[in-house]
């Protein structure tokens, strides 16, 4: 196998996300569940755009923060995703490749607008989402150049893009390129709402082979498992024969790799103000200490830290020197 030219290759949805304070009673009014994403189109965009309160912008996507975290830690990563050449689109290009993202995707010149993620933040740190996919529907196996993942140690695969038919065509293409050249395939099932849907090509997904590194809270493995017990959702995930990280909020993760279980605590910042982007830089975190050759057990540890910081601010990226953050504490 020649050597990598990047850690880690993520496919995903480029999306801007816009972040705004909200209460329960915002979420009713809207016919919103809180915790949740709802894919709405163009137009109930803007309408709900026009009712929230003032917010911010940054450049999001589940993958592409995970991304983002591990150009932070100072490993090498790239995205494949698909913007519009419109404003929104720029800016998600330029803020990519500002933290050390190889972002290569040709912008589209017709078609849907930049995809946009409204994100309500309720006083708990709850965040939800409701997207409006606009190009990211576009992204197809003509999008997936098998060398560039031929290229990646591992590539991560955001499972909110299993929703589009063009998606799937684009995941499963990746999947053969990167099998056929010796590398890893990791698949985060990104919400409990998205594993309703897909939940049984979820599954064939894990079981065939498809996938070697599965990313899931608690609450989409056991949709996955159609459970409401975590430790038989487990056991089930065990049986797979995969690694695993299970992320359980405050209670941190459970890793499982070969004949390794690790139970690791949660970094806890001083204050939890906003968890967009928790998940991701936790992703982040462990995929960075698998291809740095940390174990399980470290790069867990490492996940762990990265999610605190996110934590700690408004918005789904790191607002310190990664790297520095977590020097010593893993």
């Amino acid at each position: 196998m020649t050597a990598s030219r990047f850690d880690v290759l993520g496919i995903g949805n480029a999306i801007v996300d816009v972040l705004s304070p909200a209460d329960d009673a915002f979420l009713d009014r809207e016919g919103l569940v809180k915790g949740s994403m709802t894919l709405i189109d163009a137009a109930a965009a803007e309408a709900l755009y026009g009712r929230m309160a003032a917010g911010v912008e940054a450049s999001g996507g589940s993958a592409a923060n995970t991304l983002a975290g591990i150009a932070g830690l100072g490993g090498a990563a790239a995205f494949v995703g698909r913007v519009r050449d419109d404003a929104l689109g720029k800016v998600f290009a330029h803020d990519i490749r500002a933290v050390g993202v190889s972002f290569e995707s040709a912008a589209a010149s017709e078609g849907p607008g930049t995809a946009r993620c409204l994100v309500m933040v309720t006083p708990d740190a709850q965040r939800t989402m409701a997207t409006y996919l606009g190009a990211c529907v576009g992204l197809g196996p003509d999008d997936v150049d098998p060398g560039l993942v031929a290229s990646a140690e591992i590539t991560y695969l955001e499972g909110y893009l299993w929703d589009p038919e063009n998606g799937k065509a684009a995941f499963r293409k990746a999947i053969t390129c990167a099998h056929e050249a010796g590398r890893r395939v990791a698949l985060s099932l990104s919400d409990a709402f998205c594993v309703h849907r897909w939940r049984a090509e979820f599954l064939d997904l894990v079981s065939a082979g498809g996938v070697d590194i599965l990313f899931a809270n608690e609450g989409e493995i056991s949709a996955l498992f159609e459970t409401g017990d975590f430790d038989t959702a487990l056991q089930a995930t065990r049986a797979l024969g995969i690694t695993a990280a299970l992320t359980r909020s405050e209670k941190g993760s459970v890793i499982l790799g070969g004949d390794e279980v690790h139970v690791i605590d949660a970094a806890v910042p001083e204050k939890v103000i906003d968890s967009t982007g928790a998940g991701d830089l936790y992703a982040a975190g462990f995929l960075f200490g698998l291809t740095h050759d940390l174990g399980l057990a470290r790069s867990a540890r490492l996940g762990s830290l990265c999610a605190a910081e996110v934590l700690s601010h408004y918005g789904p990226r790191p607002q310190v020197n990664l790297a520095d953050f977590v020097v010593g504490r893993y």
